[in-house]
């Protein structure tokens, strides 16, 4: 569980969830990623080492590049945390608060 919300927490900023749908569509340098997001190369770097540290995402040096791809052991380890979370199990029924008797 520890690493899930590692992950959940990297995902959790606007700039590194839209790197991460960026990843989606395969492994991606730095450089181009960099060109979408409008950021400082300093910016990205910091984003990055986020999701590298979380684990969701992986880093491959290219030369005087990164490439970055989504670790899909990762992905398949946040799949089934939401996976068993089942919707028959949650209350959709609020229920009165005794908080305010």
């Amino acid at each position: 569980m520890p690493e899930t919300v590692k992950m959940l927490k990297a995902l959790s900023d606007e700039n590194r969830f839209k790197i991460f749908n960026t990843l989606r569509d395969g492994e991606t340098c730095a450089c181009e990623l960099l060109e979408g997001l409008h950021i400082s190369q300093p910016t990205l770097s910091r984003h990055m080492k986020i999701l590298v540290d979380s684990g969701i995402v992986r880093a491959r040096k290219d030369a005087q590049w990164v490439r970055y791809s989504i670790d899909a052991d990762a992905l398949e380890q946040l799949r089934d945390y939401f996976d068993s979370i089942r919707l028959d199990e949650i209350s959709l029924i609020k229920l009165p608060c005794d908080c305010r008797d």
